[in-house]
């Protein structure tokens, strides 16, 4: 059991298959003329299950599949059905424009459930945020995993007077649809332009949604990221990621690999070990991930504090959202 020096036993891993992807989100990757990583710096689909299967013989019993958006990758259904051979818990995250494509691979690697990242419920600002036209496959294909039985969470990162317009518009979407809405605080990466004022924290998420709705808490999971709610006798639910107000750092059990191999014992970290290169040198890999836990910070990978107010985003060293996979 991969385990750190507060006792957090880590069993969740979260693979980025690629740091390419076809939307331009600017809080997950800012600039248009983004460089990808060329394809011999990323992981190849056996090194991915190499590496996978490492992590599952010492005790991980869920993988997510990340991005960049994965389903761009060429090799993207070998790699989905090859990892759900190993026996866990595999999920995925996606922006849901390429779902049609895949979804009978999703079905054969034993996935039944999905998030979808989707920050808005209109079409002309789905155009203005992702710079592409794509909404209505979004919506469609989100339709289409929930008539295949899939349970489908909707990703949707809050962005003070950007979309904080839509909470209600969203929750609303969870009264006759059995979805999921997961409200994401709004995170500091590079380059993504974070500012505090630009965050709608847990609270005020909770406060708008009552006024509309009589709001029951939900049961939390130990190891969950996010606190659950039902508005009235709504079929769906929604939650907050609370990362920035509200940190779950105590219980975190999360592993992060880069799409070029890199391990991240914290989606804030600075630091990062290289074990693709270890891989293919036939070194040791376990001692690598078993240092990098041994390492892992209290919380927030150390580079800030709980008091969001204060953090000075020229002081942080990290990667770009869509660098590190989510």
């Amino acid at each position: 059991m991969l385990t750190d020096t507060f006792q957090r036993k880590h069993t969740y891993l979260r693979i980025s298959l690629t740091d390419n992807c076809n939307l331009r989100c600017f809080y997950c990757m800012p600039e248009e003329d983004y460089a990808f990583m060329p394809q011999r710096q990323l992981m190849q689909a056996d090194e991915i299950e190499k590496l996978a299967a490492l992590f599952v013989a010492n005790g991980v019993n869920k993988i997510r599949l990340t991005g960049g958006e994965p389903l761009v990758r060429k090799d993207a259904a070998d790699i989905i059905r090859s990892l759900g051979k190993l026996g866990v818990e595999l999920t995925m995250t996606t922006n849901g424009t390429r779902i049609h494509h895949f979804v009978d691979d999703l079905v054969a690697a034993g996935i039944r459930s999905v998030n979808i990242s989707l920050d808005t419920l209109q079409e002309d600002k789905f155009s203005i945020l992702t710079r592409r036209n794509q909404y209505q496959v979004v919506k469609d294909n989100i339709q289409l995993l929930l008539d295949r039985g899939f349970t489908v969470k909707v990703n949707v990162v809050v962005v003070k007077g950007l979309n904080d317009n839509e909470i209600l518009d969203f929750i609303d979407w969870t009264k006759h649809t059995p979805i999921h809405v997961r409200f994401i605080e709004f995170m500091p990466f590079d380059g993504n332009q974070w500012k505090s004022d630009k965050l709608v924290t847990w609270k005020e998420i909770l406060e708008i949604a009552h006024t509309r709705y009589e709001i029951e808490a939900l049961a939390n999971d130990p190891h969950d990221t996010c606190k659950k709610y039902r508005a009235d006798d709504h079929q769906g639910s929604f939650a907050v990621i609370s990362t920035m107000s509200a940190p779950f750092c105590g219980s975190c059990n999360r592993i992060r690999l880069t799409a070029d191999g890199k391990i991240k014992n914290c989606l804030f970290s600075e630091e990062e070990t290289d074990l693709l290169t270890a891989l293919r040198n036939g070194q040791e890999v376990l001692p690598l991930i078993e240092q990098s836990i041994l390492s892992k910070h209290k919380e927030l990978g150390g580079q800030f504090s709980k008091d969001f107010t204060s953090i000075d985003t020229t002081h942080l060293h990290n990667r770009s959202m869509i660098a590190i996979g989510g």
